[in-house]
């Protein structure tokens, strides 16, 4: 049987083997999602488009409101920094960053020495389980002036997280996080079929080729996977930001979770915040329809 056969049976073959009765046995599942997930969800969609505040008249008597905060961010220029600011944190800190970085730790240990594999994979584990405040106290020591950093460059009058705040805490975030995609692409590598990388090695391939044209394209569900992990997992990312600048110098590392956070409790607007949040939840959206798309193509 053809695969396109195979695919076209698939879903008749679904539709005839499933029985309503069975959701009954679903229906306590269904009703606690429904009341712990989708409801919550729709409510701050809703609120989204209201003017509710944090304090005052209009923490109970708050409005619909249509499309004004969606108006407001158009014109807020924080907003929009905010925006750009959050792509190019997750894109340079995590899809890119801990992906290539996670890639190549995972093939260093897979092929080290054990003693070297288990000092290194031991001090990537330990960033990892660091509580998130502990690394950006370390983070913001190495990077202030006369700093381990500003030695090191023999700059020892520069604070580093004044002059590029954006690139510190994004190396903070990596650092904290590259573990989650060595240890997933490290399990990937003990997946791949040793048969295969055994025939390219019998057919002369130098270790770039074998990792290039084989490795990489067995690996491809796995990376897809990992970026949308990495993704969702760092577009939220709040703690570590705030702890290090508090969204500053100015507005340089404001981020749309701080700027969220900013707008609802500093600021007390919380239907603005969470329309603003909304937009969050979008950018995830979007990045993972990409990879999965992505996946998709691979199939």
């Amino acid at each position: 049987m053809s695969l396109a056969v195979a695919a076209g049976l698939g879903p008749r073959l679904d539709r005839e083997r499933f029985q309503w009765s069975s959701l009954l046995m679903l229906s306590p599942a269904l009703a606690l999602l429904g009341v712990l997930f989708v409801f919550p969800v729709l409510y701050a969609g809703y609120l989204g488009f209201t003017n509710l505040a944090l304090v005052g008249s209009r923490s109970r008597d708050y409005e619909f409101t249509g499309l004004d905060n969606i108006t407001r961010m158009l014109g807020d220029y924080v907003f929009i920094k905010s925006s750009w600011l959050t792509i190019i944190f997750v894109v340079g800190s995590a899809i890119v960053g801990q992906t290539v970085l996670g890639m190549a730790l995972a093939i260093l240990l897979r092929n080290a020495l054990v003693s070297v594999r288990v000092v290194i994979g031991s001090i990537v584990i330990v960033a990892w389980v660091l509580p998130e405040i502990t690394v950006a106290l370390v983070w913001y020591a190495f990077s202030q002036a006369g700093g381990t950093l500003s030695i090191l460059l023999r700059q020892t009058d520069t604070n580093f997280l004044v002059t590029v705040p954006m690139l510190i805490v994004s190396l903070a975030n990596l650092w904290r996080n590259v573990a989650f995609s060595m240890l997933v692409f490290s399990a990937g590598l003990r997946n791949l079929p040793t048969e295969v990388l055994e025939a390219a090695e019998v057919e002369g391939a130098s270790a770039w080729r074998r990792y290039r044209l084989v490795v990489l394209p067995l690996l491809k569900p796995t990376i897809v996977t990992n970026l949308l992990l990495v993704t969702i997992l760092n577009l939220s990312e709040f703690t570590l930001i705030y702890a290090m600048t508090q969204g500053g110098p100015g507005i340089e590392t404001m981020t749309l979770p701080l700027y969220v956070y900013q707008e609802a409790f500093v600021f007390h607007q919380l239907g603005y915040g969470t329309a603003i949040s909304l937009v969050l939840v979008l950018i995830g959206a979007v990045f993972s329809l990409l990879f999965v798309r992505a996946s998709r193509s691979q199939v």
